[in-house]
């Protein structure tokens, strides 16, 4: 793998009027996460994009950290430094937005 780290950040947006990430709070999310790599200057390790739906979309806004497959539900910019810190850096998982299946 190219990076040791990706999150893909939900952005999709429904036009049925249903629950969703929304493209807004989607991609705040996913320049607040831009932003806290590129300080920390983990971007050749950690990736942060956009993605389309994840299928969790009552739990949205939401984002998927990989290798690992792990699922966080109603992110808020402010999460993320605690998600970079927490789950990217030192590979312990934040339990108090982690989605569980």
């Amino acid at each position: 793998m190219k990076f040791k780290k990706h999150v893909f950040i939900c952005t999709n947006e429904r036009t049925d009027g249903r629950e969703c990430c929304g493209e807004k709070r989607g991609m705040e999310l996913v320049e607040t996460f831009k932003k806290e790599i590129k300080n920390r200057k983990l971007a050749v390790e950690i990736r942060a994009q956009r993605a389309g739906c994840i299928d969790v979309c009552a739990n949205g806004p939401a984002l998927v950290v990989y290798p690992e497959g792990v699922f966080y539900g109603r992110v808020t910019p402010g999460d993320v430094q605690e998600i970079v810190e927490s789950h990217l850096i030192n590979n312990i998982p934040v339990e108090r937005l982690k989605l569980n299946f």
